[in-house]
């Protein structure tokens, strides 16, 4: 059985990751019958997170994951680890005695009780009463609805967490009105500021992915670059002797290092030191979002069978985020880059073939599933292959992040 699991990331006020929403769904064939709020449904949730492993998932960040009623009157979030779980209670659960009596078990065993897409209804206090985390929605309600619900809230003690935060804008106004918690891609936008310009530090580490993505770069050079910088040859010793490459004897030279992870490994390794570097005043979910998508479209590539060159797909996944590390368009981004045409296409209008690449990584990272699943088809992929990709993917670039 494959299951597909996405996962939304969830900040704290310091714009640190403090866990992520998992969504998730049994193969895309039976998309349209879904995952209901059968008995069954509890299985596929068993399954997927004790074979896949939570912690493999969310990094060990609080894992997010939405109870329905039936699953919660089957007390099936006891069989998670209380310590990284928080329950989510759908917005259409009624407060019947049966589920409160199920919520109470469950808070009293140790469990954090979050309500989702919450609107302030007097017959929900015996949950709101037990519950860690209240979720308002910022796009479903207005400004005004929203300060009157935090009104009504003000008095329970509870934490408030805003979902679909998309902009800047709106984080801001979320943090003026109380909130701790902010679930939303905001931080994949750019901030655009007047008479900006890209210093010279970041055009030189720009030019240095560049180069190192052409296709006659010269292993001598790249030796050179990595020698003269004692970071970056620290962080290549580290990375290629850490668990995701499993060595049994340790490697402690930089030529040698260079020579086993081949011309596509180092290629990655100094575009994603690079990029780490561009990005070092972010939150760290931008730079880990990029290198999932590079890893992932990278991936996909060597499975599709479509003759596209991988290394292209993973500068693709890498840059898809450059306007907003660098808080520029991305067509000013692409004027001063020797990128190809197919890339730039791809990545400031959205159009070509490698841009069914990066769109089904942004689709699978949202768990927008109807949208994945179309996708799947147009481009001729066996489903079974993606949630491997994706799983590949998260391992890498935690293993990389954490150098």
């Amino acid at each position: 059985m494959e299951v597909f699991v996405a996962r939304q990331p969830i900040f704290n006020k310091n714009k640190k990751i403090y866990g992520y929403e998992l969504l998730f769904r049994e193969g895309m064939a039976n998309y349209f019958s879904g995952i209901d709020g059968n008995i069954a449904s509890s299985k596929v949730l068993s399954n997927s997170f004790f074979n896949i492993g939570i912690e493999k998932i969310t990094g060990r960040k609080m894992a997010f994951v939405n109870f329905t009623r039936d699953l919660l009157l089957s007390k099936v979030p006891l069989l998670f680890p209380s310590e990284t779980m928080v329950v989510e209670v759908l917005e259409d659960v009624e407060p019947e005695k049966d589920v409160i009596d199920a919520c109470r078990e469950i808070s009293m065993q140790g469990y954090n009780i979050a309500l989702d897409d919450f609107v302030f209804q007097s017959e929900m206090k015996p949950l709101i009463e037990m519950a860690k985390i209240i979720k308002i929605d910022f796009r479903s309600l207005s400004l005004e609805a929203i300060a009157t619900c935090i009104e009504n809230l003000s008095h329970y003690g509870v934490s408030l967490l805003a979902e679909k935060v998309e902009t800047h804008e709106e984080l801001k106004t979320a943090m003026d009105m109380g909130f701790d918690y902010f679930q939303g891609y905001f931080f994949s936008k750019p901030e655009i500021l007047k008479g900006r310009d890209i210093s010279s530090a970041q055009m030189n580490l720009l030019e240095i992915m560049a180069e190192v993505n052409k296709s006659d770069f010269k292993f001598r050079k790249v030796e050179e670059i990595i020698a003269r910088d004692v970071a970056i040859s620290y962080k290549l010793l580290r990375y290629i002797n850490s668990a995701y490459y499993r060595r049994v004897s340790e490697i402690s030279s930089i030529k040698q290092a260079i020579v086993l992870l081949g011309e596509q490994g180092i290629r990655s390794f100094l575009s994603l030191i690079a990029m780490t570097k561009l990005a070092h005043d972010k939150p760290d979910e931008l730079i880990r979002s990029s290198i999932i998508r590079a890893k992932f479209c990278e991936t996909i590539g060597k499975k599709d069978g479509s003759g596209v060159n991988p290394s292209e797909l993973f500068t693709l996944g890498l840059f898809s985020s450059i306007d907003a590390i660098l808080n520029d368009t991305m067509e000013n981004l692409m004027e001063k880059l020797p990128l190809s045409e197919g890339l730039k296409s791809a990545l400031i209008h959205g159009e070509g073939g490698l841009n069914d690449y990066l769109n089904l990584a942004i689709r699978y990272e949202k768990g927008d599933w109807k949208e994945v699943s179309e996708l799947e088809v147009l481009m001729g992929l066996n489903e079974g292959d993606l949630p491997d990709c994706f799983m590949e993917a998260i391992s890498w670039a935690d293993t990389f992040t954490a150098l």
